[in-house]
């Protein structure tokens, strides 16, 4: 029976507008990884079907021999990709089709420059799928009818802002794409050249992608070749290993074979950088193949992004992005596992609750970090590179992680002041080989950035005494640190937070004259103290300070004024809190207000300190403009 319905014209999402346009001229060098994308599609389309099946056998009733096939006609310029999965309805067609369903597009698509190989590697973070048969196709149709479902229809578009969609009758689930190639896309419609693509990319796809038996050419007596029998039915055969590749032993896997299987878990056109293949025996039984990605996905800083590993049991697909098997701070690994010891009905909500899958949790978490820890002592270079892409997500790990806290302490890198550079290349275990004999606490600094923290006044006596001091500038450091009290025995210390138990080396006669200036200071430091008092706490006179003339301290168990900032930006409501001013003694700036007798000058170099020590430390001031007013009045005082 033939449905009549009017065809439906819709626009694409603005954003894949704008993916499409790009797409097509930056991966115009690489197109033939259309094909790879397509049937990487029609694999999930049949694990889904397959999965479904285990609740509804009927769904598999009317074709159970599931299978992916690439057909050609050179002559019309076409290449069809079908498979006997899932299929989609009407509405899934759209939403799938017609969108891109990923956080973060808008920032990724502002990230696009308009340098074609800068682009490229972008859009292969960001995976494009079914939108790359438009790299070598000006027009695609594609048929579906959902498992299930009477009602098929057709979508089609050139690519450009609008796509068709309109009922059909199809006689089988599943889905069929018809590429309409573009001229200098005719070149794919060969057999040998779409079977070497197969070969190439999909071999590892573990359900057959066939395609149309080559017959063998039969000779008569004379040696010609015999017409072709038209009546015969045509063969199908299947052109890949159809094997599971996380199933074969891993001395029959070669590298090329791992990295294509990477970019059809990951849709990433970029090369993992290390991976991990195991099969796990005994009480629990599993497989998995964990991969680390060589680059940062656009949207990896977003903790509520779609996570986690592929998940089978017993080889049928169960779900993607099964994020209860690996933490959050490690939601850069992409992969396979694969479980004998799960139900096949599990869903996202019993996996939270499953014994199994804390103990394989638990037993994954540690395989990763024990990959890290191997690149990290065998190939700093390749480590330093993840660094640089996935650091700040690993920060994550303390927190997330206790159990796991001192291996991740390890694989933590910093900026410290033994280069000064801003480039995270410091370990812990380098720090502690470099301490000083005498020092007994691993040093750091938070501050809004590289340069503040490098600068700030808190590091003079510390770096008098040659002691290094950990540089943090990241938005996450602070809340790292506070989930590290120590490593290898010596504990952290913030340099900005409470009093620094560093010893100066100070003869009898210098502690003399030491306490008795500190005792001449006390009426200089309730002048302050009394002028600042809706800004700190007290004023105190401090031997931290060499150079500068105050700095501002929090207590030891006090939220730094960085983190306070930063939750203050975000909205958060927090309890009052005033730092203490710390004044050197022996600057000039001290000593010449020790004798100042006219108040409102007094006042106005009072507030200058304090607020120089708001800048220094990379604060901002309540009312800039008065403090300019101050310093060109004191300015204008000095010259007169």
């Amino acid at each position: 029976m033939t449905t009549e319905t009017q065809k439906e014209t819709l626009g694409f999402q603005t954003e894949v507008k704008q993916l499409l346009h790009l797409m097509i001229h930056s991966l115009y060098s690489n197109k033939e990884i259309f094909l790879r994308e397509l049937i990487s599609n029609a694999s999930d389309a049949v694990d889904k079907l397959r999965f479904e099946a285990v609740s509804n056998a009927d769904l598999l009733s009317e074709d159970p021999n599931l299978r992916v096939r690439i057909g050609f006609d050179a002559d019309a310029g076409t290449i069809t990709i079908d498979d006997n999965g899932i299929g989609m309805s009407r509405d899934e067609a759209i939403s799938n089709l017609g969108t891109i369903a990923k956080s973060g597009t808008a920032q990724f698509l502002e990230q696009l420059s308009g340098d074609q190989k800068k682009d490229s590697q972008l859009i292969g973070q960001f995976g494009v799928g079914f939108y790359s048969a438009f790299i070598v196709a000006d027009r695609v149709t594609v048929e579906t009818r959902r498992a299930g479902n009477s009602e098929a229809i057709r979508w089609e578009s050139e690519g450009s802002g609008e796509f068709t969609i309109e009922s059909i009758d199809k006689a089988t689930r599943g889905t069929t794409i018809t590429l309409h190639l573009k001229e200098d896309g005719k070149e794919f419609a060969d057999n040998w050249r779409l079977r070497s693509l197969v070969s190439k990319y999909s071999d590892h796809i573990s359900i057959p992608v066939e395609m149309l038996k080559v017959p063998t050419p039969e000779y008569d007596e004379e040696g010609n070749v015999k017409p072709a029998d038209e009546n015969a039915e045509p063969t199908w055969e299947a052109v890949n290993s159809a094997k599971a590749l996380w199933t074969r032993p891993r001395n029959e896997v070669t590298d090329e074979e791992y990295k294509e299987f990477y970019k059809h878990v990951s849709h990433d056109f970029q090369e993992p950088l290390k991976w991990s293949h195991n099969k796990v025996e005994g009480k629990l039984e599993y497989t998995s193949l964990l991969y680390i990605p060589s680059k940062a996905p656009h949207d990896l800083w977003n903790r509520d992004m779609l996570r986690g590993l592929k998940l089978y049991v017993q080889r049928v697909f169960i779900m993607d992005d099964a994020e209860a098997f690996l933490p959050p701070y490690m939601r850069f690994v992409k992969g396979v596992v694969d479980s004998n010891d799960l139900s096949l009905n599990v869903s996202r909500e019993i996996l939270q609750n499953d014994n199994a899958v804390d103990s394989m949790r638990s037993a994954l978490t540690k395989r990763v970090l024990d990959m890290l820890s191997k690149m990290a002592k065998n190939d700093p270079e390749t480590y330093q590179t993840f660094w640089n892409e996935f650091g700040n997500v690993l920060k994550e790990g303390p927190a997330d992680d206790f159990g796991n806290k001192d291996k991740i302490a390890e694989l933590l890198r910093f900026s410290s002041t033994h280069t000064d550079k801003a480039d995270q290349t410091e370990s812990l275990k380098d720090y502690v080989e470099r301490m000083a004999e005498d020092q007994d606490k691993i040093y750091y600094i938070y501050a809004e950035n590289h340069n503040t923290a490098k600068n700030s006044p808190h590091l003079e006596v510390l770096r008098k005494k040659g002691y290094e001091v950990l540089l943090l500038s990241d938005r996450i450091d602070e809340w790292m640190m506070s989930s590290l009290r120590e490593f290898d025995g010596k504990s952290f210390q913030d340099v900005t937070k409470g009093k620094l138990d560093i010893e100066v080396e100070e003869t009898e006669e210098q502690k003399k004259e030491k306490e008795q200036k500190a005792e001449e200071m006390k009426p200089l430091l309730e002048r302050m103290k009394t002028i600042l008092e809706e800004k700190v706490t007290s004023v105190n006179s401090t031997d931290r300070l060499t150079n500068s003339p105050a700095c501002l301290v929090v207590g030891e168990f006090d939220m730094g004024l960085q983190m306070r900032r930063l939750l203050e930006q975000a909205g958060q409501q927090l309890p009052e809190s005033k730092p203490s001013l710390e004044i050197n003694p022996d600057h000039p700036i001290v000593q010449k207000m020790d004798s100042e007798t006219d108040e409102d000058r007094f006042s106005d170099m009072a507030w200058l300190l304090y607020e120089q020590a708001t800048l220094a430390e990379g604060g901002q001031l309540d009312d800039p403009a008065t403090f300019v007013t101050r310093m060109n009045k004191l300015i204008v005082q000095m010259s007169n």
